[in-house]
């Protein structure tokens, strides 16, 4: 390529830069806007007639005090593996001892017959029972907190009736039922020692493990692969808990599953990109928001815009080439993008070579520069986007000081996530520039407590505790917490 063809290609680049910047870009007053109606849309969910966001009660009646003691079981099912652990809350405040047991979750399982599955995990929580505790005819019946993440009904906490499969699940009659009696009758089956007392979600298991050790906690978020929070809320505030008549003071964890916030799509800045991934998803005009900002979607929506930069626009960027692995979808994940935000090279010699190994696809210096500015631009407008809904939870309960703890592989791994989050929440709240930058921002998000883990044994234990107390609400067996 002549200089000068070099150089009308880098104009015609940083014309479609230009473009995209445009599209991507998420100024303040948008912010503010998508968060006031987060906030009517968090109060529309607790509403009797609901709404998009389904605001799901838990059934978790307070914050941890740092002095629960005991000892619990936790069993997380995720998509990969079944994470068992032992948790012993020590005497001293808000210490635990851990031990723990990770076991594959058999692909065939996945797809398999629910029996199965439900004896394959009673298997492996004996197995661990033994390992640790040796002859089970002795023993008392351990309480156990199950971490169910996936879309679940709970009227009581020792309930969850399944919504739909997710993370490439698929077995047949599981979907509406109760998955409780399911599980439990594989544990009375093989003997095992455990007495379910909570199922919970493990955003709600982030925001009480994290409260457990620090008091400034109000907020637990997940940004992964999905996207989720849970707050207290009090009972006085949530309409379609009226009929139960609980003191309007008391609290009430609230699973607010917000990936489906804006499924109307009436204030979130959709692309036609965001529109493509919505329309080829396996569920369209679900989980708007979680569309925009989760981990499973970031790669996918640098994928579109390589590719319709490739085919439609008149600067073709990587022409004459083949770019048949580029047009597979989903064939890119987060990790994917993260590694271009992360290369240190002014001439980006590692998004180059990293073009080169996964997509066959030689990219030149002003390609190149393009590809690093479309993923700073998704990465960035995600991180903005997550933090409407931290902001909207603090504007409708009032914090203007507090911690959030946040987990999952975007929060923990994504280059500047935390810092473009932050900035964008200064934005939202009006807050004013900082003298010192080693000050503290009044809302800091920090990583969180392990929730599934810590989480579900702290949430067992606080439900044995308010049974004691004779706070039977949300409980469907009351005969397992004697």
């Amino acid at each position: 390529m002549s200089l000068g063809s070099f150089a009308d290609a880098s104009q015609g680049l940083s014309k479609e830069i230009e473009q995209l910047e445009g599209l991507f870009t998420v100024e303040t007053q948008k912010l503010k806007q998508i968060t006031d109606h987060f906030v009517n849309e968090l109060e529309k969910g607790l509403s009797v007639k609901g709404g998009s966001i389904p605001m799901n009660p838990t059934w978790v009646m307070s914050y941890p005090t740092g002095y629960e003691t005991g000892t619990f079981l936790a069993l997380d099912m995720g998509g990969t593996n079944l994470r068992v652990c032992q948790i012993t809350l020590t005497d001293q405040k808000s210490e635990f001892d851990i031990i723990q047991s990770k076991y594959r979750m058999p692909e065939e399982l996945k797809t398999g017959q629910a029996d199965e599955l439900w004896e394959y995990i009673a298997d492996c929580l004996m197995q661990f029972i033994e390992t640790h505790h040796g002859d089970v005819s002795k023993m008392d019946k351990l309480p156990l907190g199950f971490t169910f993440s996936y879309p679940a009904t709970q009227n009581y906490i020792d309930e969850g009736v399944l919504q739909r499969w997710t993370k490439g699940f698929d077995i047949a009659g599981v979907e509406g039922e109760n998955v409780v009696p399911m599980f439990e009758a594989a544990l009375a089956a093989k003997g095992v020692p455990i007495k379910l007392t909570a199922l919970i979600n493990d955003t709600t298991g982030t925001l009480i493990a994290s409260a457990y050790t620090d008091t400034k906690m109000k907020i637990g978020c997940i940004f992964g692969t999905g996207c989720n929070a849970a707050y207290m809320e009090d009972c006085g505030s949530i309409p379609k808990l009226a009929h139960l008549d609980v003191p309007p003071d008391t609290p009430m964890a609230i699973n607010c599953e917000w990936g489906a916030f804006d499924n109307e799509h009436l204030v979130l800045p959709r692309t036609q990109y965001d529109a493509t991934i919505d329309n080829e998803s396996p569920r369209p005009g679900q989980q708007a928001f979680e569309k925009m900002i989760a981990g499973l979607y970031l790669g996918e929506l640098f994928r579109l815009v390589m590719v319709d930069l490739h085919d439609n626009h008149s600067a073709h960027i990587f022409s004459g080439q083949d770019i048949s692995k580029l047009r597979r979808p989903y064939t890119l994940d987060s990790s994917f993008l993260s590694a271009i935000e992360e290369d240190p090279f002014e001439n980006l010699s590692e998004t180059r070579d990293l073009f080169h190994t996964k997509l066959g696809i030689e990219a030149n210096p002003a390609e190149l520069e393009l590809v690093r500015r479309t993923a700073e631009l998704i990465g960035t407008r995600a991180a903005r986007l997550s933090a409407c809904g931290v902001a909207a939870i603090c504007k409708k309960k009032g914090y203007t000081s507090c911690h959030v703890g946040a987990d999952g592989s975007v929060f923990n791994k994504y280059p500047h996530f935390k810092a473009r989050g932050a900035q964008a929440l200064r934005e939202i709240l009006d807050w004013p520039e900082k003298t010192d930058p080693k000050e503290e921002d009044p809302i800091e998000i920090l990583a969180a407590e392990d929730g599934s883990g810590v989480g579900a044994a702290l949430i067992a234990a606080l439900t044995l505790k308010r049974v004691k107390e004779g706070n039977m609400h949300g409980i469907l067996h009351p005969e397992n917490f004697r």
